[in-house]
């Protein structure tokens, strides 16, 4: 099976929320303006642990959900799918995504597009997956997009993967999960509903997948150690100088951390590889 390229090369996408004020703005978006283009909460080691458990190879059909930034994007076309779907309701980062090339002969190509109803062939992919937008949605859009991804996928080989928060342990308390969840929606000014991993897969498996692997990572977006090990030494310090240097970013940027940290023993990151289930005749 092929290995993830490591070394990624910076994308050109431009941040969403420019003009916006950083006290408001949705915290992914704050940080793609300081700079940081991994915005997954397992960090680019759980992405590489999906796309090796995907094993997507030349002979594949791949789309990509939700493909934002584009660094996912270019750890799949170093692996040569046959093509590459790259699905996203942002303008600039379609027309941005539309330019990427492959290694190889990848047929690559973007659409604009809700990933709740993609507009592409019924059974047409071979892969299909999605990170860190499940988690941001209320229940009835989250089966929407896993609906679609099912409809997307061929029945003999599709495979489908996400990569989440997830709410830890299985069992927590409800009144306790809600109040992580409140937590997390004042940090990140985002409707922010991560499950537990039973729930992932009870999610999947109701629409129309079996789940048949699992893994789980700590939610350390931002504590230096992933920092560096995602966006490489020198972009992580150019992300903490332009904090630096914006006050009102700074304060919503330890805001974020501090909740992440305090709940750190009930916060983690999921990936979960799931295949159609047969219907029966």
């Amino acid at each position: 099976m092929a290995s993830t390229d490591q070394r990624i090369p910076r994308n050109r996408i431009s941040p969403p929320g420019a003009g916006l004020d950083a006290a408001r703005m949705p915290g992914h978006w704050l940080l793609a303006r300081l700079g940081k283009r991994v915005l997954r909460p397992g960090g680019v080691e759980l992405t590489r642990w999906m796309l090796d458990a995907l094993g997507v190879d030349p002979q594949d059909r791949v789309v990509e959900l939700a493909a934002g930034l584009g660094a996912t994007a270019r750890l799949t076309l170093t692996r040569r799918p046959a093509a590459y779907t790259a699905v996203d309701r942002d303008a600039a980062a379609v027309a941005a995504l539309s330019a990427l090339t492959a290694p190889g002969p990848t047929e690559v190509r973007a659409v604009r597009a809700d990933a709740t109803d993609t507009g592409l062939p019924d059974g047409d992919a071979t892969v299909v997956y999605g990170e860190a937008m499940l988690t941001m949605q209320p229940e009835p859009a989250k089966r929407r997009v896993v609906r679609e991804a099912r409809r997307l996928l061929d029945d003999a080989t599709g495979r489908y993967a996400i990569h989440e928060m997830c709410l830890l342990p299985d069992g927590l308390d409800p009144a306790l999960a809600d109040r992580i969840t409140a937590d997390l929606r004042g940090a990140i000014h985002v409707g922010t509903r991560p499950l537990t991993p039973a729930a992932w897969s009870e999610l999947l498996t109701s629409e129309g997948f079996t789940v048949t692997a699992r893994r789980t990572a700590p939610m350390a977006l931002l504590e230096p150690r992933r920092l560096i090990d995602d966006e490489g030494l020198v972009p992580a310090l150019g992300i903490a100088g332009r904090a630096l240097r914006d006050p009102a970013a700074l304060r919503r940027l330890l805001h974020m951390r501090r909740v992440f940290q305090r709940h750190s023993t009930h916060l983690g990151a999921i990936s979960l590889l799931a295949v159609p289930t047969p219907t029966r005749a």
